[in-house]
């Protein structure tokens, strides 16, 4: 097993990559190499004894954040990002991890892996904290516009990274509308509604923006302009609670005294809402394995997308999407 990690992709690339890369060495059964900037990485390797399953594979370029993906992969094809990618061309027992530009990494997929059969358009799935343990939303990025079809698609996706991945039992898989009812939502949900509730999935109907974080739902099913905005308010939101408490708690010497023997309970949270935690987010139905992760990734959650990366090719989660798609879809 080879997994091709994206060494300049990120904010703190490539310091926390290639710490990640080390961790995870000693964690997995896998080769890891580190594709980039090869007297940067050697020079960030030299802060540790270079593990034996870790080699370097040079790239000259870099994709940066703000560059358009299209143009990016054209102009730029030693970058590393695609380099990462055309490595994992290489076989069902290769991945690729990358923390850089989602858009670049999801046209470089389609271009150079192309999507497994069957299946009409890839799918962010990003994996959700809820009330009830960790639920998985799709599409989060990868499409902006998209048809009934895609919608099912990305659902029956869904089901298989519920399923062996999050060790859920029969998934239940809900599309996220504006209510519950079959006939709210647009002409895309509604059509989408009556796709799922023909299909033998568990599906159990529209949920609102209330109960994404419910657990209601182990699967939840949107469009990618959607579902990127959910993500991202999510985020913020997380971020705006972490400084208001803190603010509020500086205020008075009760409430430092209070947070203080609450210190347990505040990691215990930390911990569950942590995007580290989770690693990163696939890139579901190419015909290869690339998990996404956050372009602030730390060192951990960057350990934590090579696991993911690891529990892909361990599971054959495209084998199962391909007979799943072409039972269902």
């Amino acid at each position: 097993m080879k997994i091709a990690i994206d060494a300049m992709g990120g904010e703190y690339a490539p310091r926390a990559i290639v710490e990640g890369a080390v961790q995870a060495s000693e964690n997995i059964d896998a080769e890891l190499i580190l594709v980039g900037d090869e007297s940067a990485i050697k020079k960030e390797l030299g802060r540790y004894k270079k593990p034996s399953n870790i080699s370097i594979y040079p790239a000259s370029q870099v994709v940066q954040m703000h560059e358009a993906p299209t143009v990016a992969i054209r102009k730029k094809k030693d970058s590393s990002i695609v380099k990462a990618i055309k490595f994992a061309k290489g076989g069902e027992m290769i991945a690729v991890v990358t923390a850089g530009n989602t858009g670049a990494a999801v046209a470089a997929s389609i271009l150079n892996l192309r999507t497994l059969k069957g299946v009409a358009r890839p799918a962010i799935a990003i994996p959700l904290p809820t009330m009830q343990g960790t639920s998985v939303l799709l599409d989060v990025g990868a499409n902006v516009d998209c048809r009934p079809k895609h919608l099912f698609q990305f659902g029956v996706m869904g089901e298989i990274y519920a399923g062996y991945i999050l060790k859920k039992r029969k998934p239940r898989i809900a599309l996220l509308s504006i209510g519950e009812e079959e006939s709210k939502g647009n002409e895309l949900t509604k059509a989408a509604y009556k796709l799922f509730k023909s299909s033998p999935l568990n599906f159990i109907g529209n949920i609102e923006g209330t109960e994404v974080f419910s657990g209601k739902a182990d699967v939840i099913v949107c469009d990618g302009f959607l579902g990127n905005i959910v993500l991202k308010v999510s985020e913020s939101l997380g971020q705006t609670f972490k400084e208001l408490l803190r603010e509020e708690i500086s205020k008075e010497i009760v409430a430092k005294i209070g947070a203080y023997f609450m210190g347990s309970a505040f990691k215990g949270l930390k911990k569950k809402t942590d995007y580290s935690e989770y690693g990163g987010a696939p890139l579901l139905g190419i015909n290869g394995v690339c998990i996404i992760a956050h372009g602030a990734s730390s060192a951990k959650a960057i350990k934590n997308a090579i696991l993911v990366a690891e529990k892909f090719i361990d599971f054959e989660i495209n084998k199962h999407i391909t007979e799943s798609i072409s039972k269902y879809a």
